[in-house]
This record gives C-alpha cells, sequence and structure tokens, in this order.
C-alpha cells in the first residue's frame, strides 16, 4: 500500500467516523434529558462535596469540572452501543463500507464533544461568577479534550461488558466508576493516600484530568503537566485499542 493510498485511507475513515458522531450526537446526546442529566448529576455531586469545606468556591471549580467531564464523557456510550447491537443498527453498520475501527472512534469522538460541551458550563460559571482563574488556557483545553477522549473510550470498553442489554453493563460500569472517582485526589489529596489507594489513583484516569485541570487553573498539581498529559494519552489509547480487540472478539 503506498504513502497516497494509506492516506486517502486514512481520511475516509477518519470522515466515516465523523459521521457516525454526528448520528451519535444528533440521536442520543442533543437531547433535553441527557444534556440536564449531564449537568445535574456534577452539580449536586459538587454541592455535597463543597458544603463545610473551608476553601473558596473558585478553588473547588477545577473538581467541578473534572467530575463532569468523567460522567458526561463515559456515560453514554455504554448504553448506545448495547442498545444498538440489540436492535440490530450497529450490524447493519458493520456491514456497510464503514470498519469496526471507524464505529468506535465515532462513538468516541462524540462521547468527547458531548463531554467538552458539558463540561464547559461549570468553567464558565466559575470564572464569571465564582472568581475562577485560568493560568494556561491552551493547558486547560488540551487537557479537557484528552480527559474527554480518555473517559469517552472508557465507556466504549464498558460497552464490551457481557450481557445483552444496557442494564447488564451499566451496572458492572458504574461499579468501576464510583472507586475511580473516589481514589483520584477529588476527595483526598493524592499527598495524603498511601499503599494500596496510591496504587489505584495511579492506575485511574480521573487522577490526571483531575491534577491537570487544578494545574491549568492555578491551583497546586501533584504530577507535572506533561506526565497527566502523556497518561491522558495512553489511557485513551489503550482503552479504544482494548474496546476494539473486546468487540472483534464478541463478533467471532
Amino acid at each position: 500500500m503506498t504513502a497516497s493510498t494509506l492516506g486517502q485511507r486514512l481520511r475516509h475513515e477518519a470522515a466515516r467516523a465523523w459521521l457516525i458522531a454526528e448520528k451519535d450526537i444528533r440521536i442520543y446526546y442533543a437531547k433535553p434529558p441527557v444534556i440536564m442529566w449531564g449537568i445535574a448529576l456534577p452539580f449536586f455531586m459538587f454541592l455535597s462535596w463543597s458544603v463545610g469545606r473551608n476553601r473558596p468556591t473558585g478553588a473547588l471549580i477545577p473538581g467541578l469540572i473534572a467530575i463532569t467531564v468523567f460522567f458526561t464523557a463515559s456515560s453514554i456510550g455504554p448504553v448506545v452501543i448495547p442498545w444498538e447491537k440489540r436492535v440490530h443498527t450497529f450490524e447493519r453498520l458493520l456491514t456497510a463500507p464503514v470498519s469496526l475501527t471507524a464505529i468506535l472512534l465515532g462513538k468516541t469522538l462524540s462521547g468527547v464533544v458531548f463531554g467538552v460541551v458539558v463540561a464547559l458550563l461549570p468553567f464558565v460559571v466559575g470564572l464569571l461568577a465564582f472568581g475562577a482563574q485560568v493560568t494556561s488556557l491552551p493547558l486547560f483545553l488540551i487537557g479537557l479534550l484528552l480527559s474527554s477522549g480518555a473517559f469517552a473510550s472508557l465507556g466504549v470498553l464498558f460497552s464490551t461488558l457481557p450481557g445483552g442489554n444496557v442494564g447488564s453493563v451499566m451496572m458492572p460500569a458504574t461499579l468501576i466508576r464510583w472507586p475511580l472517582l473516589f481514589v483520584s485526589g477529588l476527595f483526598i489529596p493524592l499527598s495524603d493516600l498511601a499503599g494500596l489507594g496510591k496504587v489505584l489513583a495511579y492506575l485511574s484516569p480521573l487522577t490526571y484530568a483531575n491534577d491537570v485541570i487544578h494545574a491549568s487553573m492555578g491551583e497546586a498539581s501533584y504530577f507535572a503537566p506533561a506526565v497527566d498529559v502523556i497518561a491522558l494519552m495512553i489511557f485513551w489509547g489503550v482503552f479504544l485499542v482494548a474496546g476494539l480487540r473486546l468487540h472483534e472478539m464478541g463478533r467471532q
């Protein structure tokens, strides 16, 4: 395969992936109940977390953004793919001239867009109403994009869990996501964790998402920003490749 042929194929795959992402955003994400859920859950978690903390509200905004992008980007993928498999629309996509890689990349991109858009709401509110500040806008945007990518690909990975309906996928996915939330430095600083807790924190993509968003907004961070960025890129790639392999195994 020549370089020009390879480049043309990659462009076609990217175009197909984006068309799938646009379709998912229009059908599944751009619905008032979904948008309101994406905003309400992190907001009420933020309220329960911030009450009684002796810190300015603006300093808590990075944590709210991290929680928002975590839940929004990773939540719809585990629902959409099992549902499409159940009604056989996923199989119809596979019979079209679209590769499984393009399909899963499109599913991931739709989660990325949803996660970024919803997470920008607490960001803007924090800047305008609570005195939050951004010390590095490029780092914030890069961190937000990579965080959404890692969490959206995690959602695609969740969709490979065995079971023929949405409930059988969402229950294990929820049991995995909640522990990640509590070991990622959002509630307990990483410096206060020890032993198994710190090991689990290092294995959580939310740890690095929370850390890089804090660093970009002038708050103390545990890792260097470059470490956070590289870790999120690795998580994105690993989750997506693992999801692709498991979906291929499920088709055999």
